[in-house]
């Protein structure tokens, strides 16, 4: 018969006796990552969040898919508190938010990029 050492607990890590993110850290945190998910709508969030200012909707990259799918994309980043937005006449003007700037952030850190 072979023993089988025991091992000392005394210094072993508990776990935490709360969760590391309250549910509606975990829901909020959940809807940004979401928002950022999409390749396309990343690379429009990018553009806002790189850019100096505001940015109309008539000056956006061509990102390969129809005006109502961009305007979908950008609603979702805005449902997100990502990007702001402000109606001008027929335009609508695009900013990120700092919270957007911040997600944008750790999305390019994720990438080995620094924001800037």
């Amino acid at each position: 018969m072979k023993l089988i050492p025991l091992q000392d607990v005394s210094t072993a890590r508990t776990l935490p006796t709360s969760p590391a993110l309250s549910p509606e850290d975990a829901e909020r945190t959940a809807s940004v990552l979401k928002a950022v998910a999409d390749p396309v709508r990343l690379r429009l969030f990018a553009q806002l969040a790189t850019g100096a200012g505001e940015t109309c909707v008539c000056d956006l990259p061509d990102v390969g898919v129809s005006q109502p799918t961009v305007s979908h994309h950008l609603r979702k980043l805005r449902e997100a508190g990502l990007i702001d937005s402000e109606r001008r006449g027929t335009w609508v003007y695009y900013r990120a938010t700092e919270r957007g700037r911040e997600v944008l952030g750790a999305v390019q850190a994720l990438n080995g990029r620094s924001h800037g």
